[in-house]
């Protein structure tokens, strides 16, 4: 079955993502649209970042994923369509899906294939489209003319030595814990035979949970999260707050000689 999932900063409260479904499906009513979510903060891009890059891999490859967040984009951002690790991506190139993936990207268009190129709603008026023929199979070559490269931001890169490894939170969840980019591959590396100290906001802690209630409730947890990242966080209380840690924070793992 065909899929669109869609990732926005529209919200609920207003009228806007029935429209772009409605777009999809008066193409073709056999799409099954998946919500990733809505709720987005109005143009942040960093964020739709960070859900994109940790969600796309657990949809079948082939699916189409529509990203309309800061959807308008800055004045020379185009409208384009990506084929990236065997998924499809749709949206402004704004740099949201410079952030998503380190390998090069399969095929790329600037979409032209509405007489319309000018949308206040580009969403519905040109993303939802593209998408939706996407899905139906319609090659992505058929959409646009070729483009060579799209935008890319540089995000917070994580540094590590043998002795040291320097993170920083990249994202603040719901539950208030502290997303990192500091990844559970180089310190399974860094890590072995040794003795370490992971220091935060003036704690230090010298273990890894392997789950989040392995702590009383209170307490602070550190754990590889799915998605291969660590995350900090207070088992029933909100450790952004309690931590005094946000978005950019350091987080380091010292290791012991």
């Amino acid at each position: 079955m065909a899929i669109i999932t869609l990732l926005t900063d529209s919200g609920v409260s207003d009228h806007y993502v029935a429209a772009i479904k409605a777009k999809i499906l008066s193409t073709n009513p056999g799409i099954n649209i998946v919500d990733i979510t809505h709720a987005i903060q109005p143009c942040d891009i960093a964020h739709a970042a960070f859900v994109l890059r940790n969600v796309f891999r657990e949809f079948p490859k082939g699916t189409v994923h529509l990203a309309g967040v800061h959807a308008v984009g800055n004045r020379d951002d185009v409208a384009i369509a990506l084929q990236l690790e065997d998924h499809y991506f749709v949206g402004a190139d704004n740099g949201l899906f410079g952030l998503i993936s380190e390998k090069p990207h399969q095929k790329l268009v600037e979409l032209n294939i509405v007489s319309n190129t000018s949308s206040s709603f580009q969403e519905k008026d040109i993303f939802a489209p593209a998408a939706a023929k996407l899905a139906s199979g319609v090659n992505i070559t058929a959409l646009g003319s070729p483009m060579p490269s799209f935008k890319k931001m540089i995000d917070r890169q994580m540094k590590a030595t043998k002795k040291q490894i320097t993170g920083h939170v990249l994202r603040v969840d719901n539950f208030g814990n502290l997303m990192t980019n500091i990844t559970k591959e180089a310190f399974d590396i860094l890590s072995k035979s040794k003795t370490y100290t992971i220091q935060f906001g003036g704690e230090k802690f010298r273990k890894v949970n392997l789950q989040y209630n392995q702590v009383d409730e209170g307490e602070c947890f550190i754990v590889f999260n799915s998605a291969g990242f660590l995350e900090i966080g207070i088992l029933k209380g909100n450790a952004s707050e309690l931590l005094g840690l946000n978005y950019d924070s350091v987080v380091n793992i010292v290791f012991d000689e």
